[in-house]
């Protein structure tokens, strides 16, 4: 018989609500404010985090992008960081992505 175990649900969470105790995965969407070759930092408005990608995942990032994050979260000995699961830059800036987000929100 298969195993039909699944995945905890990447809930959109900010990096301040993150709880790297109790969080297994989370959604993040804000701007890329460093980059390394195998990670990126991203900044939400109420926090940051270090995510760590990939091979060929930050191929397309560049600083300043506005980014979606589905990762793991991590628990670090300074607070915690995320390994992407997925990475998607957003062709809209975090303002306009705030705005459609919070009509979506009130007519659903």
């Amino acid at each position: 018989m298969a195993d039909n175990q699944r995945r905890a649900p990447a809930e959109p969470v900010e990096i301040e609500d993150i709880d790297p105790q109790a969080d297994v995965r989370g959604r993040v969407v804000g701007s890329v404010i460093d980059l390394g070759d195998d990670s990126l930092t991203v900044d939400d408005g109420t926090g940051s985090v270090e995510v760590f990608a990939d091979d060929g995942q930050l191929d397309d990032v560049e600083e300043q992008d506005t980014v979606r994050i589905l990762g793991r979260v991590l628990p670090a000995p300074e607070g915690f960081e995320l390994q992407a699961e997925a990475l998607h830059v957003l062709s809209v800036g975090r303002e306009t992505y705030d705005s459609v987000k919070k009509i979506v929100n009130t007519t659903s």
